[in-house]
């Protein structure tokens, strides 16, 4: 107990007397943006983004059409702008688009010339329309919390371009934040800025690892200092248990779970100046808990806007799972843990498709995991909303947030399957079809690396080397967790076996053409989730019910057209105990080619689980929710339950949108 006060004295030390030391090397480089190709399904994924809302939003998005702050009107001037440019400028570089490269860089442009003598940047402020200018004085500025978004975007920007501009323009900004946060503090403004500061601490790491520039390590600890202290919250563990008791009003930002999102990743960001265990530690029980007390089987946890227990009736919100994606995959980046790349893709493969609709135009801002319905109403969510838009899909349903942040998703995930290594070879810790370029060996000799694979459907990965030399560098691969023993054959001879939660690492003199093939078998399992209920898994894939869709279209004058989704054919079946017992007995696996274009929907679905159900009569829609039955603890519902089989099918839970995911046990 005496050590873990004093852990938690050093954590709170006033950071001047610490002394500054160096950033701790990434255990992962990441790539320049760019230097992945998506391929496969997932260039379809990308194609589909393009001519969807990621890049077309500026064309019929109000906020974003008309009079944009960005650039230099007087409209949106806050979040929703760079939230898309968030998405739609990685989305660009990765599809080497030129027509979406000339829209997003006419936003960077004006961000990069209107930056003000004083280092601000940004729309114009308030004050500033009235004549008074930002360097008299920070007070005459606005909200840190929109530009620390903004940021991110030059980042990235930077990685594709290499635009000389953007370095010195952040290295301006951060000078005049260094001066101006002891008076105008991160949340003079907004507590939102507060809460996600680490985004804020991670622009000022990414710039000290181009230029090395001293201040930034004093600014790092003044923002660290002045952000939500979600280090502490998460290792100290009182404020996720509370989080789990309470939705009342007190102190509900530290509970929202897109802040709670962002807020993951500062104690792994924050490490790299400090070092230690403290931070890591907090991290990884902070994590834990919160996947425990509200973690759902799709790989999310409750966000509704707070967060809000593990029942399967509980939403949540979109931006929270794009936020936690990119939070996780910076953590992977820092730490080198392969289980934020477990996480990672259970969440991108089942909870990001599942709520957005076919042309990535239309979304719910939440979804629900046991969803049999979707229509307007209050539900079971702690911010129901009073035009009960929140469950429904559309483009402005509910907040209109998600309609800007959603597009960071898959793109950054596509950005992150590969990184570059210490030991100057390449890893790849994130699967899906893609094509990577970059130099290796202690030549930097160029490859390219083309990953041909249907994961998640599929459990074989195939890698071809193309090189005009020969080069000797390591090839690391991930084996996930869920993955009993994986193969590894080069050029078809084997290499080696390893157990799930390990890397094969395979150094050699690599010629142009050699091959890897990565086997990872997929056996069918079953997991445990609230009220005993039981989730049928296979590889980073969950499955649910195949339920039969009626959709039904409406507007509403507030946030325009909307869609209602009814359910034609049964739901309420529960699994029975020979079928969790005996899974791979009574789960039959068909699988089939992948279709041309692929869609996350259950038509283009590759793979179906067959398995028998038995229906729950008193399992029913009460007010517009799907109120899960108790599982007792002798794995049985002990209501009364029909006792006819029936043949029921399952698919991934990507490709739905009704469904029953977590299931009752029935005799």
């Amino acid at each position: 107990m005496i050590k873990r006060m004093m852990m938690w004295a050093l954590m709170l030390t006033p950071f001047s007397s610490m002394a500054q030391q160096p950033l701790a090397p990434l255990k992962y480089e990441p790539l320049p943006l760019g230097a992945i190709q998506p391929q496969g399904w997932l260039l379809d994924q990308l194609h589909i983004m393009k001519t969807g809302a990621t890049g077309t939003l500026d064309e019929y998005y109000w906020k974003v059409k008309n009079d944009n702050g960005w650039l230099g009107g007087k409209g949106d001037g806050w979040e929703e702008t760079p939230y898309w440019l968030d998405g739609a400028v990685p989305l660009a570089y990765l599809l080497n688009d030129a027509g979406l490269k000339k829209k997003v860089q006419a936003y960077i442009d004006w961000s990069l010339v209107h930056q003000r003598p004083s280092g601000f940047f940004g729309p114009l402020t308030k004050n500033e329309r009235a004549g008074k200018k930002t360097e008299d004085d920070c007070a005459n500025g606005e909200d840190w919390w929109p530009r620390m978004v903004m940021l991110k975007v030059l980042q990235q920007y930077y990685t594709a371009t290499n635009d000389k501009r953007v370095l010195p323009f952040m290295t301006k900004y951060f000078r005049y934040q260094l001066n101006s946060l002891k008076t105008c503090p991160i949340g003079k403004w907004t507590d939102w800025a507060t809460a996600r500061g680490g985004d804020n601490l991670h622009s000022i790491y990414w710039l000290y690892r181009q230029t090395g520039d001293a201040f930034l390590l004093e600014l790092g600890d003044l923002v660290y200092q002045q952000t939500t202290p979600w280090t502490r919250y998460f290792g100290e563990r009182n404020w996720v248990m509370e989080a789990a008791a309470q939705q009342n009003g007190q102190a509900w930002m530290d509970r929202h779970g897109v802040n709670v999102a962002m807020g993951i990743k500062l104690p792994a960001i924050y490490h790299q100046a400090k070092g230690g265990h403290v931070y890591l530690d907090s991290l990884r029980t902070g994590f834990k808990d919160i996947m425990t007390l509200h973690g759902l089987p799709h790989g999310m946890f409750s966000s509704d806007e707070d967060l809000h227990g593990n029942d399967p009736q509980q939403g949540i919100e979109l931006c929270a799972t794009v936020e936690t994606m990119y939070s996780l995959e910076e953590i992977l980046s820092i730490t080198g843990e392969q289980s934020w790349a477990d996480a990672i893709e259970r969440m991108t493969f089942n909870a990001l498709p599942g709520q957005i609709t076919d042309d990535f135009i239309s979304r719910q801002y939440f979804q629900v995991a046991n969803q049999v319905q979707v229509t307007r109403g209050v539900f079971q969510f702690s911010l129901p909303f009073n035009r009960e838009m929140n469950n429904v899909f559309g483009p402005y349903a509910g907040y209109t947030c998600c309609t800007a942040n959603m597009h960071q998703g898959w793109t950054k995930f596509t950005a992150n399957l590969w990184y570059a290594t210490p030991d100057k070879g390449l890893a790849a810790l994130l699967y899906s079809p893609s094509k990577v370029t970059a130099k290796v060996g202690n030549n930097a000799v160029p490859v390219t690396v083309t990953e041909q694979t249907d994961y998640p459907f599929g459990d074989r990965i195939s890698l071809t080397v193309n090189t005009k030399q020969s080069v000797t560098f390591p090839l690391s691969l991930r084996v996930p967790a869920w993955c009993k023993q994986a193969a590894v054959l080069v050029n078809g001879q084997a290499y080696g076996k390893a157990t799930g939660g390990n890397m094969v690492r395979i150094e050699r003199t690599w010629k142009n053409n050699d091959k890897v093939e990565l086997q990872l078998p997929m056996e069918v399992t079953t997991s445990n989730w609230a009220k005993n209920s039981r989730t049928v898994e296979r590889g980073p894939l969950v499955y649910a019910l195949k339920i039969e869709e009626e959709w039904r279209k409406d507007s509403i004058k507030e946030e325009g057209v909307y869609y209602q989704v009814l359910p034609k054919s049964d739901w309420n079946y529960g699994l029975p105990r020979e079928v969790i017992k005996d899974p791979a007995k009574f789960l039959e696996v068909k699988t089939r080619a992948m279709p041309s274009r692929f869609v996350w929907n259950a038509t283009s679905s590759p793979v179906e689980i067959v398995t028998k159900g038995k229906k729950i009569p008193e399992w029913k829609i009460v007010d517009g929710v799907a109120r899960q039955p108790v599982t007792t603890r002798e794995d049985v519902y002990q209501g009364k339950v029909d006792p006819t089989e029936h043949r029921i099918t399952l698919i991934p839970y990507g490709c739905s949108k009704l469904r029953i995911v977590a299931f009752p046990v029935v005799p």
